[in-house]
């Protein structure tokens, strides 16, 4: 197995807990290098004590951060919905009701025509830096085309989600019709959709599902083996976050409108809160309070909820950008909620951190430090991709 030195780091952000006491939140270590064996990392520490390698790459004084976690986003869609944005900045506010509006493109697209639009952004993903991503079903919403979407995302990511609860599709409208929907998700959909699923999710919200209707879909998931998550507390306030700390789920998604309850629950059952402020961006909302949480210690990762209603960018940068200048959130807590907690958010602990023996996903920086992410905004600074130890943008 052949072996690779990255020498000459100017500044290496580890994320690797054991390193914190001397590098702070990020572990940071400077004048660094980094050796990586196949898929692997293999040793982390300074440039001047690294042993040698089969090959030798210099980064010529460049930061070096951990790939990033994109742990929210729904890339198996049809259509475009660039109008909905434009009537958004011109006032009208933003709806659950759009979604039906790309379940219809998406059923009449073909498998390949899916795949090749997954395809398209998974690679403009990792030009970015994105190394993990997490992709949702729900804009199929009949047992055909969530089974299809979520064979569309296996082909790109281990971490696949089926939302078939996403919104009650137009078919189903009615007065029984919600419930009548909630029972072929729990039913026929959910058997057609695990075989490709890791996770499960509902969109808790109003025009979408309720806290009742939640609980029982994330049951039969959990009967089902897949693990929970959950949209919630997005568009106003409601029961959704306090659902997801009574079960345990691992991270609760958007968090823009919290009581103090909420925030207490958060806090005190270590669900994560994962920010998406590329939709406060697109929808014109308030910002969720990330330095409140955080001072609250909840804990935070940060992902793009890249979709083409609400939110149609694929730049975790500009999501840590928006972190640290409307979130309150420092650069430090910006990019570790981008990395390491978004692991945490899909219960990894092999990415998002540079460390031996994890993951060899690594982002090389056209800049000297982490910090040129959020203080130049908008700056494409990705100058090479590591991802699972071979390079994958740049670097040839």
């Amino acid at each position: 197995m052949s072996t690779t030195l990255i020498t000459g780091i100017g500044e290496l952000v580890t994320n690797d807990p054991a390193r914190t006491e001397e590098g702070g939140l990020l572990g940071l270590l400077a004048d660094a290098a980094v050796v990586v064996e196949g898929s692997r990392i293999a040793w982390v520490g300074p440039a001047a004590e690294a042993p040698d390698a089969d090959v030798r790459v210099d980064a010529g004084g460049r930061a070096v951060v951990p790939g990033f976690v994109d742990s929210h986003s729904h890339l198996v869609f049809a259509g475009d919905r660039s109008a909905d944005f434009e009537a958004r900045m011109t006032g009208e506010p933003y709806s659950a009701g759009g979604i039906r509006t790309t379940v219809a493109k998406t059923r009449a697209a073909t498998d390949e025509q899916l795949t090749s639009r997954v395809a398209r952004l998974v690679a403009e993903m990792r030009a970015q830096g994105t190394t993990t991503v997490e992709i949702k079903s729900g804009y199929g919403l009949s047992v055909l085309d969530e089974a299809r979407s979520l064979a569309v995302a296996a082909q790109f990511t281990d971490e696949t989600t089926f939302l078939g609860a996403h919104v009650v599709p137009a078919e189903f409208q009615g007065a029984t019709g919600p419930e009548d929907y909630v029972a072929l998700v729990t039913g026929p959909m959910l058997a057609a959709a695990a075989p490709h699923a890791r996770w499960i999710d509902v969109f808790c919200e109003d025009g979408a599902f309720g806290v009742d209707q939640a609980r029982t879909i994330l049951a039969a998931g959990s009967d089902s083996g897949l693990r929970g998550r959950l949209h919630a507390n997005q568009l106003t306030f409601g029961g959704g976050v306090q659902l997801a700390c009574e079960l345990g789920l691992v991270a609760v998604d958007h968090c823009t409108f919290l009581s103090d309850l909420d925030v207490s629950a958060l806090a005190s059952s270590g669900t994560i809160a994962t920010l998406l402020p590329g939709v406060e961006f697109s929808t014109r909302q308030p910002y969720p309070d990330a330095r409140g949480l955080l001072d609250a210690g909840v804990r935070i990762a940060l992902a793009s909820d890249c979709n083409p209603g609400s939110c149609f960018t694929s730049s975790m940068a500009l999501c840590i950008a928006l972190a640290v200048r409307e979130m309150r959130m420092t650069p430090a807590e910006a990019l570790r909620a981008a990395t390491a907690m978004g692991a945490a958010a899909l219960g990894r602990d092999d990415v998002g951190v540079i460390a031996p023996g994890k993951a060899a996903d690594l982002v090389l920086l056209e800049a000297p430090s982490y910090l040129h992410l959020a203080y130049r905004p908008g700056v494409p600074l990705v100058a090479g991709v590591w991802q699972s130890g071979r390079p994958v943008v740049g670097l040839r």
